[in-house]
């Protein structure tokens, strides 16, 4: 849910000088509006994705510093979005707001595939190994990445605003006191090309379509640099998040235990795992918890909380203030 400052700001008008900027069809089908606005639009007959911005969220150049690596990614067959040009040939519009603030516009091949959803049949090991597959795949491509001229670097992880926490949860002060300590710790990590680089960063169930044997990745809107770890941990994650939060320790820890099996299977079909990968997971999980925190306080009034967001909340803050992971790995 976009922040009411944002949300009056943008306008039927606005949609529809983007949708001409881009030669798209005046239908749309709305399919999100959590940090940005995306739409399903057409271009002829052809189905597209259309996402729009808010300059609070992203800057010029944090979205062509995306753009430019996800369409290197594609052009190597990296199963994933291609981004378009407008009409102006370019790849951003923009548009200024009464405010001074700016939206900005992009345009998306939408990657084949359906949904795949957590309780699913299809949620089993066949797509654990093509999920792990996937970002193996990615991760490789990556190493030979170099930016476009002119194209800025997308921000490193310790840049991420949400890490911020104090500006969210200013009075909770065992919770600042231990992210603080989480990002010291994360800072005397290692760094080489093998293990950090340019990643995805958000490669849940809800970020990717499958065909039935390959996974097409999208939404590369937090893409940041990062541990290649990070992208192992963040899709265990969401999937014991979702999938297990009522479940025994005991059937989380199987059912890790199983999913990084078989990911991990796929995974190094096409790179090699980083140096202490699993020992570094439990920090990565112990990380997400804390953006999730931020941005859960920062997009979702406490009146606008129902039940199972207030849970969700209170199960973040007492894993962060323990500094337990999410879950434990054998």
């Amino acid at each position: 849910m976009m922040e009411k400052s944002v949300d009056i700001l943008f306008t039927e008008e606005i949609l529809k000088c983007f949708l001409e900027s881009f030669h798209l069809q005046t239908e749309v089908k709305k399919l999100g509006d959590f940090e940005n606005y995306v739409f399903e639009a057409y271009r002829g007959n052809k189905p597209v994705i259309l996402r729009i911005t808010h300059s609070t969220h992203r800057s010029k150049d944090e979205i062509l510093a995306e753009l430019d690596w996800m369409n290197f990614l594609h052009q190597q067959k990296v199963n994933c979005p291609e981004a378009f040009t407008s009409s102006n040939n370019q790849l951003i519009e923009d548009m200024p707001v009464g405010d001074g603030s700016f939206f900005y516009a992009c345009l998306f091949s939408k990657v084949d595939g359906y949904p795949v959803k957590i309780k699913s049949d299809v949620f089993n090991n066949q797509l654990f190994h093509a999920w792990g597959k996937a970002i193996g795949h990615m991760h490789s491509v990556t190493k030979e990445y170099k930016p476009s001229k002119e194209i800025k670097l997308r921000p490193a992880w310790e840049n991420e605003e949400l890490l911020d926490i104090e500006s969210y949860v200013p009075n909770e002060k065992e919770v600042i006191k231990n992210t603080k300590l989480l990002i010291k710790e994360l800072k005397s990590l290692p760094i080489n090309k093998d293990n950090f680089g340019l990643i995805h960063s958000d490669i849940h169930s809800g970020n990717f379509f499958y065909d039935g044997k390959c996974v097409h990745v999208f939404d590369f809107d937090d893409c940041s640099y990062h541990w290649f770890a990070s992208d192992i941990a963040i899709p265990l994650y969401y999937s014991v998040l979702y999938g297990y939060h009522n479940s025994s320790e005991m059937e989380r820890e199987q059912f890790a235990s199983n999913f990084l099996f078989y990911f991990i299977q796929g995974y190094e079909e096409h790179h090699s795992l980083p140096v202490a990968w699993k020992e570094q997971l439990p920090l990565f999980f112990m990380l997400r918890d804390i953006t999730l925190y931020s941005v859960l306080h920062k997009k979702i009034s406490p009146e606008e909380r129902d039940l199972e967001i207030n849970r969700m909340i209170e199960g973040l803050k007492s894993r962060i203030i323990k500094k337990e992971p999410i879950v434990k790995l054998g």
